[in-house]
């Protein structure tokens, strides 16, 4: 078992059972249920559900990371995430993650309450959130991405690539490795097969050293193989969690937390008698 330490003196422990984020896009342009929740109160229903179902982590995002969409500033970025962190984090159960990659937003959402960053440029856009995150004793989900970079062709030499200089950026800036999460970053500028690459060589992402999140819910990865309904995308989203786990993923980041919290305890009952046996 992993102690995941994270700010404002709390954690989470990581082993046996699989841990569900449940995505929060306080956004009118998220590719899955933009418009949805971009409002406090129909926001902290839908974080209320997903706590309901199991979720052990709420990830609050105020701009959208589809491929194409509008970049926003940040403080229309905070102005529509900081009253929901500030109404989840009040009641001082919920662990309350901010989708961001701008220090500021960062050093903001902590304060109001947030307990992990998730930097979906790995530190590399802006590298002071690594400092942000340092001084706030946040925990930090470090994602890898393709975009406005040159890959290397083989996946997996890419993500330690790419990774391992985060992981730099990190440890320059005095972050303990047990804050530390990393995110492979599925269909962040990689195609169809590169996605089933990096899922059939999962496993191979574990001799990094530290825990793994991966964030497959609605992609198109599960729209092309499975459909394009929001049914359709959280079967195979399912599916994925369920892949994942078996090779060492331990949290999901997802739009529906009761289908995959259901397919992950199949999951999470094989994986506990491999290890018995």
């Amino acid at each position: 078992m992993t102690r995941w330490h994270l700010a404002h003196g709390r954690h989470l422990d990581i082993g046996a059972k699989s841990l569900l984020m449940g995505i929060l896009n306080v956004t009118p342009d998220s590719f899955s249920d933009g418009g949805e929740f971009d409002r406090p109160e129909p926001a902290l229903q839908q974080a209320r559900r997903m706590i309901g179902e199991g979720a052990a982590i709420i990830d609050v995002g105020g701009e959208s990371t589809r491929p194409g969409a509008g970049a926003v500033s940040a403080r229309e970025e905070q102005s529509r995430i900081l009253p929901v962190i500030e109404a989840l984090s009040s009641d001082g159960g919920t662990l309350v993650s901010v989708d961001t990659y701008r220090a500021e937003t960062a050093r903001l959402a902590v304060a109001a309450g947030a307990h992990i960053v998730n930097d979906v440029h790995g530190l590399q856009r802006e590298p002071d959130i690594a400092h942000v995150a340092a001084e706030t004793g946040a925990g930090l989900v470090i994602m890898h991405t393709g975009r406005g970079r040159e890959k290397l062709a083989d996946v997996i030499a890419d993500q330690i690539l790419f990774l391992n200089r985060s992981l730099e950026i990190a440890r320059d800036a005095g972050i303990p490795d047990d804050r530390i999460v990393l995110d492979p970053g599925f269909a962040f500028a990689k195609d169809g097969e590169e996605n089933l690459e990096l899922m059939a060589r999962f496993g191979e992402l574990r001799a990094l050293g530290f825990p793994l999140l991966v964030g497959t819910s609605r992609k198109r990865l599960a729209r092309h193989l499975v459909g394009g309904t929001d049914e359709g995308r959280d079967v195979g989203t399912a599916a994925t969690s369920v892949i994942l786990r078996l090779k060492g993923a331990s949290i999901f980041r997802v739009h529906n937390v009761a289908v995959n919290r259901d397919a992950l305890a199949f999951a999470d009952a094989v994986r506990e008698r491999e290890t018995v046996e």
